[in-house]
């Protein structure tokens, strides 16, 4: 019954955005309904396995895009790449001092809420360390929230394009033997990325392993529009039922030092969107993509959407995301940050 009373939110949000001719409906219709429903007290839960399912499709529909001609172009953006840890550091030497000194959070939450990782893997790093798992929660789902909500605006205002267009082919369109391939695909890629303890592997497996048959030329299609569209819609109810549960204290507190945090978060980004495009190492709209610390799924599918360079942008949101998996502890250890 929760989760059939979330479903019928997510719904009307979808249909409310495409009413309006907002943009994204299938994805920030449902969130922002979800949200504000948590918000006044809706108990609703999550997709699960299913949801994380339909996120595989994003995967897919990366490595379905990267063909022989980008790898050649790798190596061009070396120099972009480099920029990552240096982007990642200053998020951190702004974040935490703003959250510990200002918002008072104590040592563990302030750095691993500050850390521009996978809200899942800061989740669980910062409780194991001992911080306060809600309020890692709560700052990194506001966080994704405000990032994801202001970029279709700022795509659409600067370059005028369309993000309610199909984002792929309809699937009518496809072949049926593409169509089971790119499935089969995703749930596999999915199930041996995991086993082996992959970060963010309901996306990732899939891209790598659709990658290799896109490359060997087994896959030989574009994604479907209506599966791009159903993914947008479980990703906008996860971060949506993040909020549920939520007080007036949390809000007080969590929400507004993650609204804080993000705002100093897309001040930063925008510095390095100038830097990028200043030296001609990307053009605007796949720099903006790749420096903009969203959520790894949120992003994935503004850039499908947007028509940006997929190989640019991911490539630039795996290093953000490994390097931060790999040194946040590490650092926080060194640092000796304790509860």
């Amino acid at each position: 019954m929760t989760r059939a009373l979330t479903f019928a939110i997510a719904i009307a949000g979808a249909l409310s955005f495409l009413i309006l001719g907002l943009p994204l409906p299938f994805l920030l219709g449902p969130m922002s309904a979800c949200l504000l429903a948590a918000l006044f007290g809706a108990r609703m839960t999550g997709a699960g396995q299913f949801g994380f399912f339909m996120r595989t499709f994003l995967g897919v529909a990366v490595g379905a895009s990267i063909t022989p001609e980008l790898i050649h172009h790798l190596p061009d953006i070396a120099i972009s790449l480099m920029f990552v840890p240096l982007f990642i550091a200053s998020i951190a030497t702004v974040g935490y001092p703003l959250l510990r000194f200002v918002f008072k959070f104590n040592p563990v939450t302030a750095w691993y809420s500050a850390m521009p990782g996978g809200l899942q893997d800061m989740l669980i790093f910062g409780e194991e360390a001992g911080g306060d798992p809600r309020a890692l929660s709560l700052i990194h789902a506001t966080r994704v929230v405000v990032l994801v909500s202001i970029a279709p605006v700022m795509i659409a205002m600067t370059y005028g394009l369309d993000l309610s267009a199909p984002p792929g082919a309809p699937i009518a369109s496809l072949p049926i033997s593409q169509i089971v391939i790119m499935a089969l695909a995703g749930l596999i890629g999915w199930k041996l990325a995991k086993r082996v303890g992959l970060f963010g592997a309901s996306i990732l497996g899939p891209m790598i392993l659709t990658t290799i048959l896109s490359l060997t030329g087994v896959v030989q299609t574009r994604r479907p529009a209506e599966i791009i569209q159903a993914a947008q819609f479980f990703i906008g109810i996860a971060v949506g039922v993040k909020y549920v549960g939520i007080t007036r204290l949390e809000v007080r507190s969590n929400i507004t030092a993650g609204l804080v945090y993000s705002a100093v978060m897309a001040l930063v980004s925008l510095v390095f969107f100038k830097i990028i495009v200043t030296l001609e190492l990307a053009p605007s709209l796949d720099a903006l993509m790749a420096f903009l610390p969203g959520g790894q799924a949120e992003m994935v599918v503004i850039a499908i959407i947007a028509g940006a360079d997929l190989a640019y942008v991911v490539t630039h949101h795996v290093l953000r995301i490994l390097t931060v998996v790999l040194l946040a502890p590490v650092v926080a250890r060194v640092l000796n940050m304790r509860k």
